[in-house]
């Protein structure tokens, strides 16, 4: 089969939501018009309103290749601005609360992980030089306040643009995400062409290969094409139920497989607008805070072994101070870890039916956006190359693996133990390959994070564009934890001309942050004009 006779004509898409949506927005601009693109979407009961939180990545990698402006989807989807997390309350035990706890040693039990890139000196990031300068004795700066511009301009909840819309920083978004997917849904309908059907799926045809040939609905539609893509969340409708792949269970590594949310009045005017997210350490768990407009989003990410979903909503009640008899609250059953393929036959599965992590790193839009640009990079024929799918299961397996790692170092480094959950993290054996990334940085090493950003984004914005290269979230979550490496990076021993011309970097940073804030609006005064309120 050659030529147009082997071209993919038909894309059917089981799911809507979030990844249903950006999938089949994406593959509509990326496919220019070639291919009919279909989402079968159940109807949806009335939802919670709940937040979403994203990495810098989504207006670049996704919203620019739609060309769609940044102000246009943030006011239609109650958009504000996150420029990184706020973890509190990770190193002192008690119950879940809001205000930072004090240290044993003095100092706010909190950390930053911002989404601002970390400044490099002779090829060596702005970390290693902090970390000598700390373990000589000449500073006592936490390190995200030490080398990152952003810690003071979110405590003091500035926005990272300025009021004329020139950015600042690297950020990213909050939204409401029924407010994105309806967005996207226009989107896609009106101006790519996409076909929806609100249907919902009872039976699935295969194909003497074992492919997918069509999807039988409720009202008796039969919806075939050549390619289908599983966005039907943790169910995996397609690639689990139908095809029979094996999903990788993960839950004994990453502990939270349950989570409880809702969304919370807010006095913008009274108290402001932060601009990051907050990931709270809890009893059972954490508990994040994701503000936008008049409200902030909120949840509280547990473990079903430890916390019942009645003691869940009465800690994330207490820590609002919340009327359980009058809240309106979602529960979610998280399935953690990944299939073994995400794509199998003319199957490719993405978002919650392809793998998921407990939301501690905002990796949900990520996994899916990256997946979309894997997707359309080794789209295939209907002869179905194993050598694309075998490229794409690969990238995506490297992609979530790296990140559960990530994930789990946050847990592993946190020196709690005053309840079963957090001394459980204590007794898990760790992986090789996390192993491998704490001795590294035990070492003095630079340990690279998932998603973090080596591009030039910053040559627009500012001189120093040289000395930009790395996110640094290694450094931030694990020095932020109180886990710091063994001695210095060795080689800076014999290189003190490096370390000596590496000082006026810190002395940079400062000043950039004493700019910043003299300049940058607040985050509600520059929200409240952007969405003309």
């Amino acid at each position: 089969m050659t030529g147009a006779a082997a071209r993919v004509q038909k894309v059917v898409v089981l799911g809507g939501e979030t990844a249903g949506w950006m999938t089949a927005a994406y593959l509509g601009k990326a496919l220019q018009g070639t291919v009919d693109v279909t989402v079968l979407e159940a109807p949806a009961p009335p939802r919670v309103s709940v937040g979403e939180a994203t990495v810098p990545n989504l207006q670049r990698a996704f919203f620019d290749f739609l060309g769609v402006n940044e102000d246009e989807w943030m006011r239609a989807c109650d958009a504000s601005f996150t420029m990184g997390t706020r973890f509190v309350n990770w190193r002192t035990d008690g119950a879940g609360a809001a205000g930072a706890r004090e240290l044993p040693a003095g100092g706010a039990d909190h950390f930053y992980h911002p989404f601002g890139l970390l400044p490099d000196y002779d090829r060596t990031p702005l970390s290693q030089y902090w970390f000598k300068r700390h373990h000589d004795g000449a500073t006592t700066e936490p390190f995200d306040y030490a080398c990152f511009r952003e810690p003071p301009l979110m405590d003091a909840m500035k926005s990272p643009r300025w009021l004329d819309g020139r950015p600042a920083t690297r950020y990213a978004w909050h939204f409401d995400a029924h407010l994105f997917a309806d967005f996207l849904r226009r989107f896609a309908t009106e101006k790519l062409a996409v076909r929806r059907v609100e249907d919902e799926m009872t039976g699935v045809a295969r194909d003497s290969r074992g492919h997918v040939s069509a999807l039988h609905t409720t009202s008796g539609r039969v919806l075939d094409a050549d390619l289908f893509v599983d966005c039907s969340g943790f169910g995996g409708l397609l690639i689990n139920q139908a095809l029979g792949e094996p999903f990788i269970d993960m839950s004994d590594r990453l502990l939270c497989d349950s989570a409880i949310a809702t969304a919370v009045p807010h006095d913008d005017a009274a108290h402001g607008v932060e601009p990051y997210t907050s990931a709270i350490a809890m009893p059972s768990g954490w508990a994040w805070k994701i503000p936008m407009l008049g409200r902030f989003g909120t949840g509280y990410a547990y473990s079903s072994r430890f916390a019942t979903p009645q003691e869940a909503t009465g800690e994330l009640c207490e820590l609002w101070d919340l009327d359980p008899s009058t809240t309106e609250f979602e529960h979610v059953r998280y399935r953690i870890g990944r299939n073994e393929r995400a794509w199998v036959k003319n199957v490719v599965s993405i978002g919650p039916s392809a793998g998921f992590l407990e939301p501690l790193e905002s990796t949900g839009i990520h996994f899916i956006t990256a997946a979309l640009h894997l997707l359309a990079k080794h789209f295939p024929d209907r002869a179905f190359n194993p050598a694309l799918t075998d490229r794409f299961n690969h990238e995506v397996a490297v992609m979530f693996d790296d990140t559960r790692d990530f994930i789990q170092a946050h847990f592993h480094g946190a020196p709690r133990d005053d309840t079963p959950f957090w001394q459980a993290h204590k007794e898990l054996t760790l992986p090789e390959t996390l192993t491998e990334k704490v001795a590294a940085y035990r070492a003095g090493l630079p340990v690279r994070s998932p998603h973090s950003d080596e591009s030039t984004y910053y040559g627009e914005l500012d001189a120093d564009a040289r000395h930009f290269s790395t996110n640094g979230g290694y450094y931030c979550v694990l020095t932020g934890l109180g886990l710091l490496p063994d001695a210095p990076l060795p080689a800076l021993a014999h290189r003190p001309e490096s370390v000596a011309g590496a000082q006026p970097l810190f002395e940079t940073v400062k000043r950039q942050q004493r700019n910043l804030l003299e300049t940058l609006p607040s985050a509600y005064d520059y929200l409240h004009r952007l969405h003309g309120l």
